[in-house]
């Protein structure tokens, strides 16, 4: 073994052959090659249960002594001008304290009706400011579809709004600047708010415990999907644009 090793070091030096591994080198590059296996592992392991991580921060956050108040800040921004809609914050949090549901929800609804009243007002005061900025964001082709319904259904329109794919903000906005009489809207948008949270806050407390465990055990096949679709989305719309 020690003449194996001398004629190796004696080759590399005279530069007639390359040097053949030792067994020093063998074992370094072989536990190299584990580390690297073993950090792509973590990886992966990482980011295949990334959402059902997320799903148990989402959870444990709920449980904090003020995230009722969150629930209630995240209620009224998202009315107005702020892009998450409170539903992911109030199903955990059903989820998390099933008992207080119907709680959960009149705080989400009260606090989306006072935060559409703020859009209201925006859009009644303060449209021509704003109409620049929405013109080259992409709310305005939804905001311009909003304006359409209002002038379809007039009063209807916000009752729709609880469930349709445009943002509430958008609507309320909207109303604003359309002059829509302001106790309508604001009874519209209760009702119309209010069945929205109510029904996903009456979901998750009837399917309990038993429906919370296999929504946890499906969270990142259901993440992943979701993933997915944005990306095919994106794709065909970018191919459909071309």
């Amino acid at each position: 073994m020690l003449l194996g090793h001398k004629l190796n070091q004696w080759q590399k030096k005279k530069g007639y052959c390359r040097a053949l591994p030792t067994k020093s080198t063998v074992k370094y590059g072989f536990l190299s090659n584990m580390r690297y296996l073993n950090l792509f592992l973590k990886l992966n392991v990482f980011y295949i249960s990334m959402f059902k991580k997320l799903y148990d921060k989402a959870i444990q956050y709920s449980k904090h002594r003020h995230a009722t108040n969150y629930l209630a800040v995240l209620s009224f921004a998202e009315s107005s001008f702020f892009p998450v809609p409170p539903d992911v914050m109030l199903a955990p949090m059903v989820l998390a304290r099933q008992e207080k549901a119907w709680r959960l929800a009149l705080i989400t609804t009260i606090a989306s009706v006072l935060g559409g009243m703020l859009g209201y007002a925006i859009g009644f005061y303060a449209f021509d400011i704003i109409q620049p900025w929405l013109e080259g964001s992409h709310y305005w082709a939804k905001y311009q579809m909003a304006e359409q319904w209002f002038k379809d259904w007039g009063f209807w329109a916000i009752f729709i709004a609880g469930f349709s794919p445009i943002p509430y903000k958008v609507f309320t906005i909207a109303a604003g600047a359309l002059s829509m009489l302001f106790l309508p809207f604001v009874l519209a948008s209760f009702v119309g708010r209010g069945a929205r949270f109510f029904l996903v806050a009456g979901l998750l407390a009837w399917g309990g415990e038993s429906f919370e465990a296999k929504l946890r055990q499906y969270m990142d096949v259901i993440g992943w999907a979701v993933v997915a679709m944005i990306i095919i989305g994106v794709g065909v719309y970018k191919f459909l644009s071309i």
